[in-house]
């Protein structure tokens, strides 16, 4: 029996610990059933091979008649039908055919994720562990429990739970579903090159034209009358249509630009102002009507005297 306090291992590890295959078919078990760690795995696991062991040694019993294997046989598929793990009317070959995610997909956590009462397996693991899931009027907290067939459509929240309320943030919106819009389907490529273009329509074949009004029409046109269309000419036929100037027109103009001339005046440029200016007068010093030599003398003279002056 054991000590009372410490239960016996409901699990088996397994047989060797580094094996690739098995750890990443164990970590994809935890990703999509939001598993707390691997030995939740194991113990599907472990439940997995008590059945189908049971299962192998009936089948060998069966075989040789014996009514106990029977009856066992028996209790064990309704066992499972109850479970929901095999449908009802099934056979201990459909026991050895059972996988690990039949036993994960039974657990509370899952199940309440499928329901819609939790946006993701985490969040239904959190809700149990917190007391917010009740099957029936009872309160469950283990994420790992597997619900019976009759359990399975009792699984709610608690009557004091706050997310009874339908305006409460943390609650899933399930009940509202998206409809997609269909958006307009665009034709193919070949399809736009192999359309016809429709040939303009007549103006003159339209017989519901709008009337201008009154006001809008010129003086010399009526309504209801069609205005006559001026024929286009060729470019030859205007140029040779063009009047040419007469040869009185011409002195006319000629004489017209000379007075114009004659009116405008030059404007006296600087250059001319100075010609024009009358030459410096000499400086004071050059006598006017003596020659060079003379005025050379006397300043010889003018200077000699100061020096005698200076003498004395």
């Amino acid at each position: 029996m054991g000590k009372p306090k410490f239960s016996r291992k409901k699990y088996e590890t397994p047989s060797h610990p580094w094996q690739e295959d098995r750890i990443k078919g164990e970590n994809e078990f935890i990703k999509k059933y939001g598993l707390k760690n691997k030995r939740e795995v194991w113990k599907a696991e472990t439940r997995l091979r008590k059945y189908r062991g049971q299962a192998r040694e009936l089948l060998a019993k069966i075989s040789t008649g014996d009514a106990q294997s029977k009856k066992e046989s028996d209790q064990l598929l309704m066992y499972l039908s109850t479970m929901n793990i095999l449908p009802p009317k099934s056979t201990l070959d459909d026991v050895l055919a059972l996988n690990t995610e039949t036993i994960l997909s039974r657990r509370l956590q899952t199940l309440t994720y499928l329901k819609g009462l939790a946006n993701t397996p985490y969040q239904s693991r959190q809700l149990i562990s917190h007391g917010h899931i009740a099957i029936g009027d009872r309160r469950v907290t283990v994420p790992g429990y597997l619900v019976t067939k009759d359990e399975e459509g009792e699984i709610g929240y608690t009557i004091d739970s706050p997310l009874n309320d339908t305006m409460h943030p943390a609650r899933p919106k399930a009940d509202f579903k998206s409809i997609p819009l269909k958006r307009p389907e665009k034709p193919p490529e070949d399809v736009e090159e192999t359309k016809e273009v429709k040939p303009k329509e007549d103006m003159s074949k339209v017989t519901n034209m709008e009337v201008p009004k009154k006001e809008d029409m010129p003086p010399d046109k009526k309504p209801g009358e069609k205005q006559p269309v001026e024929e286009k000419k060729p470019i030859n036929e205007i140029k040779q249509e063009q009047p040419t100037q007469s040869p009185v027109e011409k002195p006319q103009k000629e004489a017209l630009t000379e007075s114009n001339k004659a009116q405008i005046k030059e404007p006296e440029t600087p250059s001319k102002k100075l010609k024009e200016e009358p030459p410096k007068e000499e400086s004071s010093t050059k006598t006017e009507g003596k020659p060079i030599e003379e005025s050379k003398k006397e300043e010889k003279a003018n200077k000699e005297k100061n020096k005698d002056k200076g003498g004395k």
